[in-house]
């Protein structure tokens, strides 16, 4: 039940981090909401595993799924960005 709550979170964060890095994506809405996911996938596990919260702390755990995704959003803008051309 705590990895659907995950990937529920995910799919907020990944909405807000859409909101929040405004701008051109690659891969559209469904690849923004998958990096969503595994942000706060990441997120969750990573900041469990250094101590910083629990696993019923829900606003810090939303707050480091906004962030993963965004960082996530960010390399794959990178990453993407390099390999499409334009002409």
């Amino acid at each position: 039940m705590e990895f659907l709550g995950m990937i529920l979170v995910g799919l907020v964060a990944g909405a807000l981090a859409k909101f929040l890095m405004p701008g051109r994506d690659p891969g559209g809405i469904f690849i923004t909401i998958a990096l969503g996911i595994a942000g706060a996938l990441l997120a969750g596990f990573l900041g469990r595993a250094v101590g910083w919260y629990g696993p019923d702390d829900t606003g810090p755990g939303l707050i480091a799924a906004i962030i993963g995704a965004m960082l996530l959003l960010l390399l794959y803008r990178m990453v993407r960005g390099r390999t499409t051309r334009t002409t």
